[in-house]
């Protein structure tokens, strides 16, 4: 398999990464964790059944690690714990805090450097298609299955398949993520439902929709709901490719349609395919029938503002998008906001919601690469997730274990629809998108013809999806898979 991957490090990322969680601002910060308290949670897998099997928290005591986390409440929580983690295992920590708009590209130019600093760092599935075969990512395979180096109480299988999977990939472009090296490790996730006011769909007697067709016939009920402005559907719309993962992907899957696929030893884009056509022509017509007026500047922020906001009656978003506008005091609409599953085209009768996960991944060059699993699997461990969860914004968990508990079921008790939807699309959420060196330029390209297609630069939805699908060919042809 032969690729440019050096070309692709050294752009360092130069095409804006607006990524789809929230908290995200404020300046850069290296700090160094606070003085670690005297007692040792137990966050980590507690000392007693681990030092039973043979396995001691205290064997990489005196060690140093040097951790960079993007600004986002996954870091924060992790940071609350460092204190303990300190306590549990003698490995002090550095960390440093990067706003989003920033970090990736600190982190590629810090990984380029190949100087072992970070030894820990946070990252996304889409990232390591680019790390991965660069060689800037431990494979992580040997730590989980090492006994001398991992709790017993770790318990890998209690990852739901499909997140932990995708941060799973054989390092062959065009082979789907779930096999191979498992190259990081997930924080929590996002899929991708629909989110809605419950108060407006009573006050109106409208139903929430189960099918795009149901979807399309709400929208113009729902024009100026609550006024001038107000509108009935927000979704992301910038020129950017945070605009495709989300919504429009998890529906372009649940068409059947399919981004790239192998022709011999090519990828070749199907973006102009029968099923992908039909998927983006009914997507613009959502959107010029009941999107925001301003929807070609929308990215997160703006969508789940507005429903929060009472301003958009729906979001078709991140499922957590929605919950933390939900969440007592964070909105005007607080309290009122319930998800259902994303609508299902016509015919079908499964969803295959894409999905984001934060994750943690270990720096190649490390010179502490014991000292850094430690960090890792405790900061993934089933007690600490569970804290998480319950305490610090966590959602949604990795872990079926936490999910499932009875202290995190209570938390979600006020997000009315988000748990049974959680489990109605759990099962199919995966990376629906093809691996491959240069996501990001080709996804930027796409949302970029989605606007075009709105704004009516095209005579049709086919002839766009023609001249996308011939760009995308030119982008990947340089990639070679085997």
């Amino acid at each position: 398999m032969k690729r440019h991957w050096q070309k692709i490090i050294t752009l360092t990322l130069a095409i804006a990464m607006i990524l789809s969680l929230a908290a995200c601002g404020g300046s850069t910060a290296t700090t160094a964790a606070p003085a670690a308290t005297t007692t040792a949670a137990a966050a980590g897998g507690g000392e007693t059944s681990a030092a039973a099997a043979g396995f001691d928290w205290k064997q990489q005591d005196g060690s140093k690690l040097r951790v960079m986390f993007n600004q986002h409440p996954y870091a924060e929580a992790i940071i609350q714990k460092i204190p303990d983690f300190t306590a549990l295992t003698g490995i002090e920590v550095e960390y440093s805090l990067t706003p989003e708009e920033n970090y990736f590209d600190k982190v590629t130019t810090a990984l380029n450097s190949k100087s072992g600093d970070p030894d820990i760092f946070m990252t996304g599935a889409y990232q390591v298609w680019e790390y991965a075969p660069a060689g800037y990512v431990e494979d992580l395979s040997t730590y989980i299955n090492d006994a001398g180096k991992t709790s017993p109480d770790y318990d890998f299988a209690d990852f739901y398949p499909g997140i932990v999977g995708s941060l799973q990939w054989d390092l062959v472009a065009g082979h789907k993520t779930g096999s191979g090296p498992q190259w990081a490790l997930p924080l929590g996730f996002e899929m991708y439902s629909l989110a809605y006011n419950k108060s407006v769909f009573a006050d109106l007697g409208l139903t929430p929709p189960k099918t795009m067709e149901e979807l399309k016939a709400i929208l113009p009920k729902l024009k100026e709901f609550n006024g001038p402005g107000s509108y009935a559907l927000a979704i992301r719309g910038s020129r950017n490719w945070a605009t495709i993962h989300p919504g429009y992907m998890t529906t372009f899957a649940s068409y059947g349609a399919q981004d790239f696929v192998v022709e011999g030893d090519k990828l070749v884009s199907k973006v102009n395919s029968p099923e992908s056509v039909a998927m983006t022509d009914e997507w613009v017509q959502m959107i010029k029938d009941g999107g925001a007026p301003s929807w070609s500047s929308y990215t997160w922020y703006q969508a789940g503002a507005d429903l929060g906001a009472g301003k958009a009656a729906m979001l078709y978003d991140a499922d957590c998008n929605g919950y933390f506008q939900n969440v007592e005091g964070a909105s005007q609409e607080a309290g009122d906001i319930a998800w259902v599953p994303a609508p299902l085209p016509e015919g079908k009768s499964d969803i295959y919601s894409n999905m984001w996960t934060w994750a943690i991944a270990m720096n190649s060059s490390s010179k502490n690469k014991d000292a850094a699993w430690m960090f890792m699997q405790y900061f993934t461990s089933k007690e600490y997730t569970q804290w998480a969860s319950v305490n610090a914004k966590v959602v949604d968990p990795a872990r079926k274990s936490v999910f499932e508990s009875a202290d995190f079921q209570a938390v979600l008790d006020k997000a009315e629809g988000f748990a049974a939807t959680f489990d109605a699309q759990i099962a199919n959420t995966g990376i629906q998108f093809t691996p491959q060196p240069h996501f990001f330029e080709t996804t930027t390209e796409w949302a970029a013809t989605l606007q075009d297609i709105v704004g009516g630069k095209y005579k049709s939805t086919q002839e766009a999806m023609d001249a996308l699908k011939k760009k995308m060919d030119e982008i990947v042809s340089d990639v070679e898979v085997g």
